[in-house]
């Protein structure tokens, strides 16, 4: 038959015209204006992805980009960065081999690890375009979809383009990423491939078998249902046909099983335990299945290839097509399938390949009772937890799931299970599996270390009262090992922070911290200087928080973010500073929204309002990327404060609502006097003393300990708010709680200059007013100096000396405006206009919208260094941010200017000094 040695390597691609115009269009894009793009390549299996997706990454290859491609794995879905690592570390690789093995080396955590990649890649995309192609992407392991998730948004702005491919249904990883990168203003592209014509099918059969094919094979074609990999094999099985005589029925699995019959039993028994390791797995390891040497083998390992059934890339054997695979796979009984799943992983781990290697196989094989089961997901849920925590806590739940009740060993295997749930944000689920563990009647030993893994579990839920009363039973109950004690015990001291009696507190954590050391326990080591930090932050004892949360962090450096918190509230930024950029290193600090947090809380006391906040969007963007809501409250209301600086009242109370829906999600102490009193100040603004008062009753009355938190540099606006609403004993509350703050905190200026304010307003005293201006010249504030600045001024207006008020009030515009509190500056204007000194103009600097000017002053720094070549990573570096703030300023900036790529930023920062 005339052309049945013809190629079908373009099978995907008949009828595929509109398809690849669409692919060779993007691709122009991408490297015409240096902006990111994704394409979504979606459809049935054998519909030809696979097909599309290789020629787009010809097309790019010939046109000079640099380009990784990979293909994610049915059964190997798993392993961390399985699925990804391929696009990234190709032949040729797309990152070096230097940079992909630093980049293993730092899994400690998701965040860090995208923007680690975010920066290799951002590198190579400097130079030429980049393509980054992964296939069957419904298949990916779990941190690869987190990667996918975050990266190509993260990378918008460098001509970096992502092919994907994927089988429809909802709610599944491609829709997932498809999603995120169309809420990150990402350009994307969704390819639906549909069945093809009958036209198109018609031209596979002649690329086959030649032209002229008759209208019986034509006719048995349309049995494919317009599937090229279905008319693919079909025709195969015709050529087959053409030469035994024997006919081919249609259908994948039928044509298939007349192949295999074909093949010899051995050949059979290879490409059926190779089924089982999945569509990628090595000879040996098939060989070692069928129970035979790889050497006995090879000549049925020849046959399967002149099959067409497997392809040798020399490293690796692989199915053809998933769908071949699964037609081997499905011929195979049940049963059968099970204990086979179970050898292989067996059979990986004496081999020397990773727990994570052979989970899937244990997840397919494993049946209760199977402590060597355990054992592995055990191992490998531990090895995957800094990364995928998620996936850590499907391990250890399906491990417990494995050990039957009267075991032993289920207390152990429960109570790591209950940490990794904890760690993975599945609160609620840990405290369900801690409560059934529980009612299993465990020794007094056992119950001990269920009630402490249990312990960040309430804490985490703000249940500081359920974790008081558990832990109290635990100690009394006794029997728990010294260690395990002395964790409890810290624990409790936790709980009593939250509490009115802070001296009983501060004596639980002082035993709970010599329990520890005697123990040598390094958890419980850390619980009580955490729960001890804690305890002096609540009795407004700053010293003795820092004291403890240096203690802390050199135990554990996670925590460092505690230290630089800490260090603001004395005042102390400098060393904040230096704090912020060790934890920048690769050996630094791993938490990265919490560090984010700290840089935010840093910044908005200096006065850096832009910086500030685009820490806190990007800390509450990463927040919500790993699913651990910790400080969105808390950065709402500050976001919500920072507007009012400004004078966007709009936007205020836009932050205020969002406040007060995260605060249903999380309604601790903190959070509710937090949202009260943003409630007050708004209220006070809008005019509304009575519900101002109210809310601010409501904080006050929350419990001693918030005032120290909340109201350290707010005590100004409470006491304002006090004398409006003529509660003048409010007001004396306030004022001497200022003063007390300022008695425990001696030598730290603005602890001294806010209690001398708050004493100036009460008694009305321009020369105390005067006397916390001339504080706070020694302290770094300069949004509180400015504050204490107006007050003085109002107070010499109001006693005639006006030369002198006009002099404050203008320093007070001037240091507001500075800071970009234009609301601020405008308040204090109309001030300034009754001195007759400079008061002309009234509201709030409205900034534009659109345009060069819309942009605020760390926006309009970033993007110049971005214009002058700079990665964000050394943008970050030269202003002292991190790559996270740099992208946030930059996405923001990109919007304002209505730009899309790094090219045509430069451009127009280019046009901007030439005018």
């Amino acid at each position: 038959m005339a052309g049945s040695g013809g190629a079908l390597s373009r099978s995907g691609l008949r009828g595929r015209e509109a398809e690849l115009g669409q692919l060779a269009e993007l691709i122009a894009s991408v490297a015409r204006t240096g902006s990111g793009a994704l394409v979504l390549v979606q459809g049935e299996a054998g519909i030809g992805k696979t097909a599309l997706l290789t020629e787009a990454v010809t097309r790019a290859g010939a046109a000079g980009w640099s380009v990784g491609t990979g293909k994610a794995d049915e059964l190997h879905h798993i392993v961390p960065l399985s699925s990804l690592a391929a696009s990234l570390h190709g032949d040729p690789p797309l990152l070096s081999g230097d940079a992909f093995a630093d980049l293993a080396g730092g899994h400690d955590q998701r965040i860090r690890l995208v923007e680690r990649l975010a920066g290799a890649i951002e590198a190579a995309a400097a130079d030429r375009p980049v393509l980054i192609a992964l296939d069957d992407v419904q298949w990916a392991d779990p941190l690869s979809r987190f990667v996918l998730k975050q990266l190509p948004t993260r990378l918008r702005t460098s001509p970096v383009l992502w092919v994907l491919t994927g089988r429809q249904g909802p709610a599944d990883p491609p829709e997932e990423i498809l999603v995120a990168a169309t809420q990150g203003e990402l350009p994307s592209l969704t390819v639906p491939l549909s069945p093809l014509s009958g036209e198109a099918i018609g031209q596979l059969a002649d690329d086959a078998l030649g032209e002229g094919v008759d209208e019986r094979v034509r006719d048995l074609l349309d049995g494919a249902g317009g599937n090229p990999f279905l008319a693919v094999e079909m025709l195969a099985g015709l050529r087959t046909a053409g030469a035994s005589g024997e006919p081919v029925p249609p259908g994948l699995v039928v044509g298939v099983r007349g192949r295999l019959r074909s093949l010899r039993p051995g050949t059979l028994r290879f490409l059926r335990m190779g089924a089982v390791l999945g569509r990628r797995f090595r000879f040996h390891d098939a060989a070692a299945l069928c129970g035979r040497p790889p050497a006995a083998l090879v000549a049925e390992l020849e046959e399967a290839v002149r099959a067409g059934l497997l392809d040798d890339d020399g490293d690796q054997l692989a199915f053809r097509h998933d769908l071949l695979r699964q037609a081997v796979y499905v011929d195979i009984p049940p049963s059968a399938r099970k204990a086979l799943h179970r050898e292989a992983a067996t059979h990986l781990v004496l081999a020397g390949h990773q727990p994570i290697d052979a989970v899937s196989h244990v997840l397919e094989g494993a049946l209760p009772g199977d402590e060597e089961a355990v054992a592995l997901l055990g191992r490998a849920a531990a090895d995957v937890l800094p990364v995928t925590p998620g996936l850590a806590a499907d391990l250890m739940t399906r491990a417990l799931e494995l050990v039957p009740p009267a075991r032993p060993s289920r207390f152990e295997v429960g109570e790591r299970a209950i940490v990794f749930l904890t760690r993975a944000g599945r609160d609620r689920e840990a405290l369900r599996t801690g409560d059934r563990l529980l009612a299993g009647r465990p020794s007094p030993a056992e119950f001990g270390r269920l009630q402490t893994a249990l312990g960040g579990t309430l804490w985490n839920m703000d249940l500081a009262d359920e974790l008081l009363r558990r832990t109290e039973t635990a100690l009394a109950l006794g029997g728990a090992d010294p260690g395990t004690e002395a964790r409890l015990t810290a624990l409790r001291a936790l709980a009593l922070s939250r509490g009115h009696d802070l001296a009983a507190a501060r004596e639980a954590g002082e035993n709970a911290l010599r329990a520890a050391l005697a123990a040598g326990d390094r958890e419980a080591h850390v619980l009580a200087l955490s729960g001890l930090g804690e305890i002096a932050l609540n009795a407004g004892e700053n010293a003795v928080a820092l004291r403890h949360f240096t203690a802390l962090s050199a135990v554990d450096p996670a925590f460092l973010p505690e230290e630089v918190v800490a260090r603001t509230h004395m005042d102390d930024f400098a060393s904040g500073e230096r704090l912020l950029l060790r934890a920048a290193d690769p050996g630094g600090a791993p938490r990265q929204a919490m560090l984010l947090w700290a840089q935010g809380h840093r910044l908005l006391g200096l006065g850096r309002l832009d910086d500030a906040e685009a820490d806190l969007v990007t800390m509450e963007r990463l927040e919500d990327d790993v699913q651990v809501p910790v400080q969105q409250v808390n950065a709402r209301v500050i976001r919500s404060r920072i507007a009012l600086l400004r004078g966007d009242r709009e936007a205020a109370r836009r932050h205020l609502t969002a406040a007060r829906e995260r605060l249903a999600a999380k309604p601790n102490p903190g959070n509710t006097a937090a949202v009260r009193f943003l409630e007050a100040v708004h209220a006070d603004a809008d005019g509304d003393v009575r519900l101002a008062l109210d809310r601010l009753r409501q904080v006050q009355e929350a419990g001693p300990f918030m005032r120290w938190r909340l109201l350290r540099t707010w005590v100004d606006r409470a006491i304002r708010i006090a004398l409006r609403g003529a509660d003048h004993g409010l007001a004396e509350d306030l004022a001497a709680q200022a003063a007390a703050h300022a008695e425990r905190n001696p030598g730290v200026a603005g602890a001294a200059g806010v209690a001398a304010q708050a004493a100036g307003l009460l008694k009305n005293d321009p020369a105390l007013l005067e006397r916390s201006v001339d504080l706070l010249g020694a302290s770094p504030r300069p949004l509180v100096r400015a504050a204490a600045r107006a007050d003085l001024g109002r107070a010499l207006l109001a006693a005639g000396r006006t030369p002198a008020a006009a002099a404050v009030l203008t320093r007070a515009r001037a240091e507001f405006a500075e800071s970009g509190a234009h609301g601020a500056a405008a308040r204090v204007r109309r001030d300034l206009a009754r001195t007759g000194a400079g008061g002309r103009g009234a509201g709030a600097r409205q900034r534009p919208v659109h345009g060069w000017e819309a942009l605020t002053v760390s926006e309009k720094k970033v993007a110049r260094l971005i214009a002058e070549g700079h990665t964000n990573r050394s943008a970050a570096d030269l202003l002292v941010v991190s790559p996270h703030t740099v992208n946030t300023h930059l996405t923001s900036a990109f919007r304002k200017l209505a730009v899309n790529s790094r090219v045509q930023l430069a451009h127009l920062v280019i046009g901007l000094r030439d005018t």
